[in-house]
């Protein structure tokens, strides 16, 4: 294949030439062989990486309640009325993204009353609880009930797993999102679920083979895991879920970081709040840490934290989206003194520490490019600033997608002869796509020299 006119780090007018899968030859005028795809001008860049993402839990939101953006607890209340009118009575109801500023602390009760005659679970905003109503809980026998389960006010705490378990559902297909993961340019996914088993990540090999899923895949876990031989999937760090409310003594972590280790594989901690983030650097003071450890989200990280981070040689992965998406809550609920914390970018990068994007998909958006314009405003869908000091430039902002799946925040990938044809074709050169960052600039995706979106 070669893709022709097309701008190439700066230097326009030049054609593209793949062969087995990589870029064989790059300048301009070259000879025809092949199918050819007419760039326009526009840039070739590498396929970008979401380096934290939730593939089942993307999959599913499609099939759900959304709540994220409800004005009102009636608008929250008419969602799910119109969910129940659509389904017959028994049927189960899943509902995302609640949060208390919506109606606040939910129980059965309150579940009982929107939903009286369906089985309803409502997932908090940060992923980690679920709230189930009555007819939900009666079809969940007891005997087996796990220590996040409390009956009577229907929460359940991490329980995922369990609750997937005796729900006897379907899995949701994974081929829309593939297809809407390759209309963003996204052509490598690091899945980040701790609960990603033998059986899960079978799955997502399989869903990789048919095509259903085009992306290069590397997978994360909470225990063992082995790649398998066709290279389906990559295995990623081991996952470390800590919980503000629940949070492991110093042993229990050290135990993980040694069981990872034993695997040969890096440690990944989730790292939401400051106590989380406190608890990860102590942890990894102690047993050291290593290439490829690393923190995930860093939603709040002090500024004496930076040189910790630095010094023990930790990357962050972040969310620049949560920014744009959740920032009008931030500047309502978070001092305005520890808002210059939240999602840091500039100040990491210019600390030394290495920086990756992803998105953490199903609870923001799986849209690079959301990510990357609030990685360059700061800017929340209100309007509101947040921390301005972390923005970074337009260029800086696309690169945090560009590293490899297994070096995340490492140099970025390059269109450069014999790299892997990972590549997407924007619609104008970079310099213009960048001054308006949206994934309707992606014409074409490719993986690996082949046709994933457009053409």
């Amino acid at each position: 294949m070669i893709l022709r006119d097309v701008e190439v780090e700066g230097r326009p007018g030049l054609d593209v030439r793949l062969e087995g899968g990589r870029i064989a030859e790059i300048g301009p005028r070259l000879a025809a062989r092949g199918d050819e795809i007419e760039g326009g001008g526009g840039a070739l860049i590498p396929g970008l990486c979401d380096h934290h993402i939730h593939l089942f839990g993307l999959a599913a939101r499609a099939d759900s309640v959304v709540l994220d953006d409800a004005a009102s607890a009636g608008e929250v209340a008419a969602r799910i009325a119109a969910a129940a009118a659509a389904r017959p009575p028994g049927a189960w109801i899943r509902a995302l993204g609640y949060h208390e500023t919506l109606a606040g602390e939910l129980t059965r009760a309150e579940l009982d009353r929107l939903a009286p005659h369906h089985r309803l679970r409502v997932q908090h905003q940060t992923g980690a609880l679920w709230v189930l109503n009555s007819l939900a809980l009666d079809g969940l026998p007891p005997g087996d009930d796990p220590a996040g389960l409390e009956r009577e006010t229907g929460r359940l705490w991490r329980g995922d797993a369990w609750l997937r378990a005796r729900m006897d559902a379907q899995p949701p297909p994974l081929a829309p999102i593939g297809r809407q993961l390759a209309s963003y340019g996204i052509t490598a996914l690091t899945d980040a679920s701790v609960t990603t088993d033998a059986e899960a990540a079978e799955r997502l090999a399989a869903a990789h083979r048919s095509g259903a899923l085009p992306q290069r895949l590397t997978l994360m876990s909470g225990g063992a895991l082995e790649a398998p031989a066709d290279h389906a999937f990559a295995v990623g760090p081991v996952k470390v879920l800590l919980d503000d409310h629940a949070l492991p003594d110093l042993d229990d972590f050290l135990s993980r970081i040694a069981s990872a280790r034993a695997w040969g594989r890096p440690v990944a901690v989730h790292c939401v709040t400051a106590a989380e983030l406190a608890l990860t650097l102590a942890a990894f003071g102690t047993a050291g840490a290593r290439p490829g450890d690393r923190v995930e989200h860093g939603g709040v990280i002090g500024a004496a934290a930076v040189g910790e981070l630095k010094g023990l040689g930790l990357t962050v992965v972040t969310q620049p989206a949560f920014i744009r998406e959740r920032g009008d809550r931030y500047a309502a609920q978070v001092d305005p003194a520890e808002q210059p914390d939240l999602y840091r970018c500039a100040s990491l990068l210019a600390a030394g520490v290495p920086v990756a994007a992803s998105s953490d998909a199903p609870y923001a958006s799986a849209d690079p490019w959301v990510g990357i314009r609030a990685a360059i405003d700061r800017t929340s869908i209100g309007g509101r600033v947040l921390g301005a000091g972390e923005a970074v430039e337009a260029a800086t902002a696309l690169s945090l997608y560009l590293g490899e799946a297994a070096d995340p925040g490492g140099a970025a990938r390059r269109v450069a002869v014999g790299a892997a044809a990972d590549l997407v074709l924007l619609d104008a050169p970079l310099s213009e796509a960048l001054a308006q960052p949206a994934a309707e600039r992606v014409r074409t995706t490719l993986v690996s020299g082949a046709l994933a979106y457009g053409g």
